[in-house]
């Protein structure tokens, strides 16, 4: 009679086990889709020599990847954000769309709704490409937004200047940094913004302060935010997200804002960059 009832307290004990790791598991499963909106702003500071610069404010976002599963309305959500903020200057990541150009239109007079004094300017990444390049920079001209794919320009700020330079895309075009870095004396201030994190291993001995990258999603789904089982990138682990020194640059991945795949995030959050300029920070 003993034996029985130990027994059956044993099969009562893993029957409530059982039913406490099936609800658990469904807890986290309904938050992974909730997580996907849950935005949060990330803040750097970075040293910069140019005292006329100093607090001057740069927000960076990536990976809109507007569709069916990343609504115009959460769009919206992320302008209104952006613009509380006050920026001084606007970076965008580039993986604008997702797989159809319809949505292209759409995005980029959203965007267009985001105000920064000195402008925005941004890259295109591989989903853009895939879809259509010619149609996504058409799409950023008619929108004020400049192109700095393999292109770069001189922001001016009471008699001194920072340049901000960018790259194609690593993965399915041609990057090329001659344009960025043919004209800099080794004092300047230069940002360049590249969509894959990982062609900062082809540029790590150039004279660059700061490199802004998106691609990864910080993994998108991980397991409580310190491994992520598949990350898009040759290195892994080393450029899932966040802020990396390599040589002299600082490089700021960030988890982007959309999702690719499942419309899900597992300690990942959505992600506005904010990074002020600062002449004390060195």
């Amino acid at each position: 009679m003993i034996i029985l009832l130990s027994k059956a307290w044993y099969v009562m004990d893993w029957i409530n086990v059982l039913f406490i790791l099936t609800i658990l598991f469904l807890l986290l499963f309904i938050y992974s889709f909730i997580e996907r909106f849950w935005i949060k702003t990330t803040k750097y500071k970075v040293y910069i020599n140019k005292k006329n610069f100093d607090q001057f404010k740069i927000i960076f976002i990536s990976d809109f990847h507007h569709s069916s599963i990343v609504s115009k309305r959460f769009i919206k959500r992320i302008v209104r954000r952006v613009n509380d903020l006050k920026p001084d200057l606007i970076i965008l990541g580039g993986d604008y769309i997702s797989a159809s150009f319809k949505y292209i239109e759409p995005l980029f007079k959203e965007l267009n709704q985001m105000n920064a004094k000195y402008g925005i300017y941004g890259v295109i990444g591989n989903h853009d490409i895939d879809v259509s390049k010619e149609k996504i920079l058409n799409a950023m001209k008619v929108n004020d937004i400049k192109s700095l794919d393999n292109k770069s320009y001189w922001i001016v700020k009471d008699n001194e200047r920072i340049k901000i330079g960018g790259v194609a895309d690593y993965l399915y075009d041609k990057p090329d940094i001659k344009n960025t870095l043919h004209d800099v004396d080794t004092d300047d201030f230069i940002i360049l913004v590249s969509h894959n994190p990982d062609y900062v291993e082809e540029i790590k001995n150039h004279n660059i302060n700061l490199m802004l990258s998106g691609h990864t999603h910080g993994g998108q789904v991980t397991i409580f935010g310190m491994y992520a089982p598949y990350i898009p990138s040759n290195y892994k682990q080393k450029y899932r997200k966040g802020l990396k020194q390599i040589n002299q640059i600082k490089l700021i991945i960030t988890n982007g804002i959309g999702v690719v795949g499942l419309p899900i995030r597992f300690f990942a959050r959505p992600e506005i960059v904010e990074i002020s300029l600062d002449i004390r920070q060195k």
